[in-house]
């Protein structure tokens, strides 16, 4: 295994009602990290006591505090506090990095996994495992794709992360990364095994002014992002199947209706809107899985 280490990046605010399962988890990691930059964006609870209490314990724990914004962000947010901790650390000094959130609870194998995999396929460019949430005392998956790393731990490579030029700050970040990464010739992928399952303590799509603000943002930034109209239509049908039923896909619909009919910005990539755009048509067409497969083996020559 390739120990030249990989280093996970978090930026927080307000943690401290899940903070502890997701410092633990990583502590009793089989392969710990190199370095855990956890970048405090301004907490006002006990998130900093916390901190302090854990980087006393482990040597590999380094806290930073980024100037307090006043309030929460998400999206565009979360990437200004991530990259503030990039600017703190070399980046290029490790092998993989891994922007992860603070509101997980992993398994004790996870990184070496996923840093298995990688070693394993040099186009494998950036991976996660599958986000779980407790609903009615059961844990019950968050369903998503295997043709993206989640975006709550976004392992990459380094050179992957190099060559897609890094997240965009905005929303839709997390997705627009791994259709940049199949661009280039990479290799976007998650798995659903019990070695690689995590229960993430919030829910993905949720808000701090709620949930229905979390999906019409996740509409918008589809539209951003570019996603072919009828492709978004499909994605939200889909969602409506889980709470808040319907009506949580037909807020992501408001969103995304909402940006176009103020003809808000798009992402400045019109190659990459063209190519995002070209995969969504094939997969309401064939399915995703074979038109990621179609994608991949037409994008190797770029590797």
């Amino acid at each position: 295994m390739d120990r030249s280490g990989y280093v996970l990046i978090s930026p927080c605010r307000n943690e401290a009602d899940y903070m502890r399962r997701t410092l633990d988890s990583v502590a009793a990691q089989t392969v710990t990290p190199a370095l855990w930059l956890i970048v405090d964006d301004g907490s006002t609870d006990a998130t900093p006591d916390i901190l302090r209490e854990y980087a006393d314990k482990h040597d590999w724990i380094t806290v930073v505090t980024k100037p307090d914004r006043g309030h929460r962000a998400v999206g565009p947010g979360v990437i200004d506090a991530f990259y503030f901790g990039v600017e703190q650390i070399d980046l290029a000094a490790y092998a993989y990095s891994c922007k992860f959130d603070l509101d997980l609870e992993i398994p004790p194998r996870y990184f070496e996994i996923l840093i298995s995999r990688m070693e394993d396929d040099p186009r494998l460019g950036t991976c996660s495992g599958k986000p779980y949430i407790m609903r009615n005392g059961a844990l019950v998956s968050e369903r998503r794709g295997d043709e993206m790393s989640v975006g709550m731990t976004k392992f990459y490579r380094r050179e992957c992360f190099d060559d897609i030029g890094g997240y965009v700050r905005e929303v839709m970040w997390d997705a627009i990364d791994c259709h940049k990464a199949r661009q280039k010739g990479w290799i976007a992928r998650s798995w659903d095994e019990p070695d690689l399952r995590f229960e993430h303590l919030r829910p993905m799509g949720s808000s701090q002014s709620g949930i229905y603000t979390g999906r019409r943002r996740h509409g918008f930034g589809q539209y951003f992002m570019g996603s072919d109209p009828l492709f978004f239509l499909a994605t939200s049908i889909f969602r409506m199947a889980e709470p808040p039923y319907i009506l949580g896909g037909l807020a992501a619909i408001q969103g995304y209706l909402g940006a176009w009919l103020r003809r808000d910005r798009q992402l400045d990539d019109p190659e990459l809107i063209r190519f995002i755009r070209a995969y969504q048509r094939r997969a309401l067409r064939k399915g995703k899985a074979v038109a990621i497969a179609e994608q991949e083996a037409a994008q190797a020559s770029h590797r």
